[in-house]
């Protein structure tokens, strides 16, 4: 309730239409007025319990579709149609939401937030190129999906030929993690990548990943080109960087939005990257779809931890110390 949660990109909700967005199992609406802000309030009439996000927007004030009464953007009712002589009583009132505008993604909290929106450093670095891609709905849990964003060693086998070589595992060094203040972040894990990025060419992947929060993770990728079977070649090494921010929708069900960044020259064509996002991600969700339990167990003894899921360790352990239960077991 007190976390930041990516719940759309911000160039996808436009003035003059209304949103409707589950996070957490609540029903919410979104909506941005003709001076550009952009809001996220219960999908709730306080009158009689009718969506709101049903309704329209007419002059820049939101309005019910049962009974039509009217809420600015504070929220405040401005009309009872019923009554249009009289003001409205001091609690017909919309329940809004804080929402904020940051990395091409609008944010709501429901709560009282306890940290900022995280860090994403390549976002205002003109040196790399950045190309959102998704949404990705996925009909499984928010935390394994996030979970599965941060690992390698399923590589070969849901992404072969892709991130990893078909049906060979390539042995993962050991790597270390550490809890930092903004959450968890790794060594280098290193993998071959038969193609490794948009450019359509093998690489060598040096992963630095991130927790940067429950549901929001970071990676960025020190690239290093070689042959078909790993020699390095000559030329600089580039970066590869991705935040990946998930909408909660309830316990067994989510939405991931992605951006990247890199710094390589020339830079692929954005929709190539696009279209590698979406390989990636549709077969990420055919496997995570099928995990059970659907909750993330956060007490390690429920399944098999092995050195090579040492961040997936470390971060069920961090859910736990946070207190998270909500899609968890």
């Amino acid at each position: 309730m007190n976390e930041w949660h990516a719940v759309g990109f911000s160039d996808a909700m436009v003035a003059g239409e209304l949103y409707p967005i589950t996070l957490l199992g609540r029903d919410l609406v979104g909506w941005r007025d003709t001076a550009g802000a952009l809001h996220i309030w219960e999908d709730l009439c306080v009158h009689r319990g009718a969506k709101l996000s049903k309704g329209q927007i007419c002059d820049d004030q939101v309005v019910c579709p049962y009974h039509g009464w009217r809420y600015d953007g504070v929220g405040i009712c401005t009309l009872i149609p019923a009554a249009p002589d009289e003001p409205p009583m001091a609690k017909a009132r919309a329940f809004t939401h804080r929402v904020i505008e940051r990395y091409g993604l609008a944010w709501a909290c429901l709560g009282e937030p306890v940290r900022d929106i995280p860090n994403f450093p390549e976002w205002d670095d003109a040196a790399y190129v950045k190309v959102p891609s998704g949404p990705y709905a996925f009909k499984a849990n928010a935390f394994r999906s996030l979970e599965n964003f941060m690992d390698v060693s399923h590589f070969p086998f849901v992404h072969g030929n892709l991130n990893g070589i078909a049906g060979q595992a390539e042995k993962l060094e050991r790597y270390s993690v550490a809890e930092l203040p903004f959450g968890l972040k790794t060594s280098e894990i290193t993998v071959f990548q038969p193609v490794g990025d948009a450019r359509g060419v093998p690489v060598k992947s040096n992963y630095t990943f991130m927790a940067l929060g429950p549901l929001v993770a970071h990676f960025v990728k020190r690239i290093q080109d070689v042959d078909e079977v790993g020699n390095p070649v000559n030329g600089q090494d580039t970066h590869f960087a991705t935040l990946c921010a998930i909408q909660m929708v309830d316990e067994g069900s989510c939405i991931l939005r992605v951006c990247a960044a890199l710094d390589v020259k020339p830079a692929p064509d954005a929709q190539v990257i696009k279209d590698r996002a979406d390989i990636i991600f549709t077969q990420d969700r055919e496997i995570v779809e099928t995990q059970r339990p659907e909750r993330i167990p956060t007490e390690l003894r429920y399944e098999l931890h092995h050195r090579s899921d040492l961040l997936g360790q470390r971060y069920r352990k961090w859910l736990r110390a946070l207190d998270i239960t909500y899609g968890a077991v």
